[in-house]
């Protein structure tokens, strides 16, 4: 049995300290998604549409936001009328990263939430009128644009809406429960839900994800590539994930790391069995670590859509190419 790491120790013990309540969700069927934007090309101009189109709600769960766009969108549809909810993450850096957006947001009377300061609340997702939602996989932050590869794709699905929804009002209310749906993948508990997925390959993944940092994830790699399934990893190079990285190349894993001045590497995503448009895709904020699979409130949505099949997998089989083999 492999332990825990300290950092993410310590975070447990602040975690279970604050008596937070969770809803794990084992599983995920996919859910059917209309649209995907690839970052950095498609730009952020469709969630500025998406706000500015809202007539009657918008809620939206950021983990970082400093785009002066957003916030001047966000509070010109509340000046028109539109019920504006923002819960912002204060845990880490956020109080210090989140300020001036919250002091702007509640000068135009936006409701402004702040996460509680014991859980790190990591999830991307903007809902408008009740009836779409934006999930992505990047931070609302103007100068990371140009250089980050990210992904966000829209979900129409009504339930998955009902189980936002009801997810975001819980987490305004502080009870932390998160009510599953379609393929609504929640942290904290989204463990599981990505490990059956990795085991349900039968001929190969492809990953994108800013973080290796799990022994989970990594032993669920291990044995899809000991079954046969070929595997391949892309992010960014960092010493401090040399050693799982290791671990998954002796395996046969492709580890394929890019430099920072090429593009940085921030998406979370794995597409399983994906030729052309055909696979399952996972589009989430949740990073491989023990406090991103098991205490960060994070959100991701599985799904079989042809559009976001393609996209993920043409993206990162093209960054791949770009980075050099991890020995």
């Amino acid at each position: 049995m492999k332990t825990l790491r300290i950092a993410s120790a310590l975070f447990v013990a602040s975690t279970l300290a604050s008596g937070l309540v969770v809803q794990v969700v084992a599983s995920a069927s996919p859910s059917p998604i209309a649209s995907v934007w690839t970052e950095p090309a498609a730009g952020y101009g469709f969630l500025y549409a998406a706000v500015a189109s809202a007539h009657h709600s918008i809620d939206l769960s950021m983990y970082e936001l400093k785009d002066s766009t957003m916030v001047q969108d966000l509070g010109a549809a509340a000046k028109r009328g539109v019920d504006v909810t923002v819960i912002l993450n204060r845990a880490y850096y956020g109080t210090s990263e989140n300020s001036p957006a919250a002091s702007a947001l509640r000068l135009e009377h936006v409701h402004v939430i702040w996460a509680p300061s014991g859980q790190i609340f990591h999830a991307k997702y903007l809902v408008v009128d009740n009836t779409r939602a934006y999930i992505g996989t990047g931070n609302l932050v103007t100068y990371d644009y140009p250089s980050t590869r990210d992904f966000w794709v829209l979900d129409t699905n009504p339930g998955d809406l009902r189980a936002l929804t009801a997810t975001f009002n819980n987490d305004v209310r502080g009870t932390a429960e998160t009510v599953s749906s379609g393929g609504l993948v929640w942290s904290p508990g989204s463990t599981p839900a990505i490990t059956s997925l990795i085991a349900s390959a039968h001929h190969s993944l492809l990953i994108e994800n800013e973080e290796m940092y799990s022994y989970d994830i990594e032993d669920a790699l291990v044995a899809a590539r000991h079954r046969g399934v070929a595997i391949t990893v892309v992010m960014t190079r960092d010493s401090k994930y040399y050693s799982d990285l290791s671990y998954l190349a002796s395996a046969g894993i492709t580890v394929r790391l890019l430099s920072s001045s090429q593009i940085y590497i921030h998406a979370k995503v794995i597409c399983v069995d994906c030729v052309g448009s055909r696979g399952t895709a996972l589009v989430s904020s949740i990073n491989y670590s023990t406090s991103s699979l098991s205490y960060n409130r994070e959100l991701g949505v599985v799904t079989t859509s042809p559009a976001v099949v393609a996209a993920i997998r043409s993206t990162v089989a093209a960054d791949a190419t770009l980075g050099a083999t991890y020995h």
